[in-house]
């Protein structure tokens, strides 16, 4: 390689590492995959979550559970956060309903997450999400901005969701001892960040509040609030670096 190739080569890299990380895609669905590593019904629907991952229309995310960790496998992702997350939701909804694996699609209608043919139909009827999300990583920050609503009424809250993109882990114990299971999108830190009005906005994170070894992308959701708890999402985006 010549000397001059070489600060070619050095400016491509210094581009690449300045220039900002987009959202893949606006107007998502959001797929919230409650899992864990002590079920043993769940490598199925972890699968499944790796397939919905790679599709550009939709925000996959596995959130493990830690509520299984007394079977005798103490689930290395689990998050009491997590746990309380899918809680909440199942009190919005006023069914009670929590399980593993349990997919909630756009914060509202659950599905096992590991039936393929009624997940497939749960997403076609999903609803657009109402409003498109801004989101960016550089280098020090996370950008996110949200548009005018006012018109609408709407508000939420932002939640920001660092994970990584997968994660074989080998289960000495429990249900699942002796498997390899490979975790897909799985989020290693969740944070809210602010609330959305329905006005305009801009606000940005500093990337070290959510950004961990390991993690290889981030997500954005807002959500209304109802009844205490955590409910249908209004927007969402996402990026894989």
């Amino acid at each position: 390689m010549t000397l001059f190739n070489r600060h070619i080569l050095a400016a491509l890299v210094a581009a690449m590492w300045s220039a900002p990380n987009v959202a893949l895609a606006d107007n998502v669905t959001v797929v919230e995959l409650f899992t864990s590593q002590g079920c043993s019904s769940c490598p199925p629907a972890d699968s499944l979550l790796g397939e919905l991952a790679e599709r550009d229309d939709l925000v996959a995310l596995s959130l493990p559970v830690d509520y299984w960790d007394y079977l005798g496998w103490k689930d290395s992702f689990g998050s009491p956060k997590h746990s309380a997350r899918q809680k909440s939701y199942a009190l919005t909804r006023g069914d009670r309903a929590v399980y593993t694996p349990q997919v909630v699609i756009n914060g509202e209608r659950h599905v096992v997450g590991s039936d393929r043919r009624e997940l497939k139909a749960a997403l076609a009827a999903a609803a657009g999400n109402a409003i498109d999300v801004g989101l960016e990583v550089n280098e020090r920050t996370i950008d996110i901005t949200l548009p005018d609503a006012s018109g609408e009424r709407r508000r939420g809250t932002i939640w920001l969701a660092g994970f990584s993109s997968a994660e074989p882990v080998e289960i000495g114990r429990g249900e699942n001892a002796g498997r390899t299971v490979t975790y897909h999108n799985v989020v290693r830190k969740l944070i809210r960040v602010g609330e959305w009005n329905g006005e305009a906005l801009s606000l940005s994170v500093k990337r070290s509040d959510i950004w961990a070894d390991k993690m290889s992308g981030c997500a954005v959701i807002v959500q209304e609030d109802r009844y205490g708890g955590i409910g249908p999402v209004l927007g969402a985006a996402l990026v894989v670096e």
